[in-house]
């Protein structure tokens, strides 16, 4: 857990960090999360979010930080995860005393202890229920955004009603983990933003409101329990007393709506429209700002954080920095320097000699193994020379975002030198 202040200067005068692992031992987390038995079940402890909250803000504190200046408050949380309130939860939240922290004030708040989050893939079935349900997995993506994902929360949602409907019975709200964070500041239930709201597979991205047959398909009595969403930019409130009582909080300070960490990336590096921005991680990932998106099988489309009316696209590659590490110690004797050199040897467009690297099994698209082609066209199996193999790695991975990026309607301009 993070927290940064900045002035209206936008320079940062505080920042801090809680982890988990290490600050907060007795939940017994490995990187902050549980790896079930079956290998696919991945969950975090709901209260280990909110004593977190309580010690960051417990450090700050004592620091001398002056909370009294903060005019506003708003967040991100890691996107797909979600969180269950129990019967009653409302109550506790918006009366919690002030002499309490706050995870022993909610000590019973939750119907579902460990959240399941964005690394959970156990929902498999639910994902061909919800897909068939709507008429199949173009259907779901042209009006949600996303073919049916095992992390996404409408499936999640699913599988705990049909192995445990008395707990989904016994929940009156469920909050992604944005809105649940914003909803502990706020002392009542936070709405789920637009933004964070596309990653479920239940929001219509086009209408802003949830898909009928999409709740249908899930559980029974959701849409009460997801309330109404709202423009990511949202002004939800002003702050519950509880943090004034504390931590000196000023009543006035407003909390804004928080939303997914994707579309915080969007706002955060304040894209704009035709802008792309790409992360060269483990796994590459690929975000734009989009005005006419065309939904597909790969990638994602969501509501844009910053302008409702427009949407960004999410793309993920898993074979991208340790694809990119391979072929380095392979051609390069392990050095980035070499691997630049020769990157620079060779020429644009590496003579027509192309190739596409899959270590292990690609999201977009769904393949493996290394594919060579040469000028001619023609599949090469063995190898290029080192400087040609690394140029068609670095060149393949660009042209397949790019390809992707147009697939779901991003449309690249001409490079005009007069501009």
């Amino acid at each position: 857990l993070k927290v940064i202040a900045i002035d209206e200067q936008l320079r940062v005068i505080y920042e801090d960090n809680v982890h988990f692992d290490k600050d907060l031992p007795e939940f017994k987390t490995q990187g902050g999360v549980y790896l079930h038995s079956d290998r696919l079940t991945v969950t975090s402890p709901v209260l280990m979010w909110v004593k977190a909250l309580d010690m960051i803000l417990e450090k700050m504190k004592s620091s001398g930080f002056n909370f009294s200046q903060v005019r506003a408050l708003s967040g991100a949380g890691q996107q797909h995860g979600s969180v269950y309130w129990k019967k009653g939860s409302a109550q506790i939240l918006k009366n919690a005393s002030s002499e309490l922290p706050l995870h022993q004030a909610l000590k019973d708040c939750f119907s579902v202890s460990n959240s399941p989050i964005w690394m959970d893939s156990s929902t498999a079935s639910q994902c061909r229920a919800l897909e068939k349900a709507v008429g199949g997995a173009q259907h779901l993506a042209s009006a949600t955004g996303s073919r049916a994902y095992e992390r996404f929360t409408g499936n999640q949602i699913a599988k705990i009603y049909s192995q445990n409907p008395e707990v989904y019975k016994q929940t009156e709200r469920i909050s992604l983990v944005s809105s649940f964070a914003a909803s502990l500041f706020l002392g009542t239930y936070a709405p789920i933003d637009y933004s964070d709201g596309s990653g479920m597979n239940l929001l219509q991205i086009w209408e802003k409101a949830w898909s009928k047959s999409c709740l249908d398909a899930c559980a029974p009595g959701l849409e009460e329990r997801l309330g109404c969403p709202v423009p990511s930019h949202s002004v939800l409130g002003p702050i519950s007393p509880y943090y004034s009582q504390r931590y000196g909080f000023s009543p006035d300070c407003k909390i804004v709506a928080f939303t997914g960490d994707n579309p915080a990336s969007l706002a955060g590096m304040r894209l704009q429209e035709g802008d792309i921005a790409i992360s060269l991680g483990t796994s590459d990932t690929l975000f734009l700002w989009i005005q006419e998106p065309t939904p597909a099988l790969e990638g994602h489309i969501l509501c844009n954080p910053v302008d409702s009316q427009t949407y960004m696209a999410l793309l993920c590659f898993k074979n991208g920095s340790l694809m990119r590490e391979k072929i380095r110690d392979d051609c390069a004797s392990g050095s980035w320097d070499e691997f630049s050199k020769a990157l620079s040897s060779t020429v644009a467009g590496n003579n027509g000699n192309l190739g596409f690297y899959f270590d292990v099994m690609e999201i977009t698209p769904e393949a493996v193994g290394i594919h060579r082609f040469n000028r001619d066209n023609q599949k090469v199996v063995s190898s290029f020379p080192k400087e040609v193999e690394i140029r068609a790695l670095v060149e393949g991975q660009f042209m397949a975002k790019r390809i992707h990026a147009e697939k779901l309607g991003y449309k690249v301009c001409k490079y005009d030198e007069n501009q």
